[in-house]
């Protein structure tokens, strides 16, 4: 972590324009900082991810293998969320501040945010929440049956081959759709808005897939409410 009372002088002083920030050590410090813990995030999800190391922890931890990789993938998330350095100083890329636009731009960016996390609980509930965080793995596996991934049909195992992140667009929204975008935001936005996109290979018959998952899945949550109406 940089030093603290750098840190302290960069949050008292002005906002600076882009060319004096590039030539500001202590604003290209906390940018380096925050660069190194995005791209040790990035390369945790995408080393685990590799078929060489999946199959190092399924050889050292069984069944536990997804397990292990989401346990790493949080604990690498909170090295981000936790050692993470603003730059307040630094210039940004916009900024709603006159009227009537400081009030409106972040009650907009409140509503797609809202909107975003809904998406995401609703392609949680497609992609099966339990299996994506390893639950159901250690489930069959105790009763006996198996690998849940070699039940799932051709069109899901095409889409996971096709989809590195469930929820690719709707994090991009909440990365970029905020009242003020600052230095330290933009770096974030942009590293994983090309680290998303790089990954994100979702073509129609995909989609198609996904909307009648989804669908299916909300009859399922419906059921309970008819029979009491019946």
């Amino acid at each position: 972590m940089g030093n603290p009372q750098n840190r302290a002088v960069v949050a008292r002083g002005p906002r600076q324009g882009w060319l004096a920030a590039l030539q500001d050590r202590t604003v290209l410090a906390s940018l380096a900082w925050d660069l190194g813990l995005l791209l040790l995030f990035v390369g945790q999800h995408s080393l685990m991810a590799t078929e060489a190391v999946k199959a190092w922890t399924s050889q050292h931890f069984g069944v536990l293998q997804r397990s292990v990789y989401v346990a790493c993938t949080a604990l690498a998330l909170q090295l981000v969320m936790r050692n993470w350095e603003a730059v307040p100083s630094g210039p940004v890329l916009w900024e709603a501040r006159a009227e009537p636009w400081a009030t409106w731009v972040p009650l907009l960016c409140f509503v797609l945010h809202v909107i975003s996390w809904l998406l995401i609980f609703s392609t949680l509930l497609v992609f099966d929440y339990a299996e994506l965080m390893g639950l159901k793995q250690v489930y069959y596996h105790v009763l006996g049956l198996g690998e849940p991934l070699a039940l799932k049909s051709p069109r899901a195992l095409r889409l996971f081959s096709h989809l590195r992140h469930p929820v690719c667009v709707e994090l991009l929204t909440v990365l970029w759709v905020v009242p003020t975008l600052g230095t330290d935001r933009l770096l974030l936005a942009l590293l994983l808005t090309l680290y998303l996109g790089l990954a994100h290979g979702l073509d129609q018959q995909d989609l198609r897939y996904l909307q009648a998952q989804l669908q299916r899945k909300l009859h399922l949550l419906s059921r309970p409410q008819d029979t009491d109406q019946e």
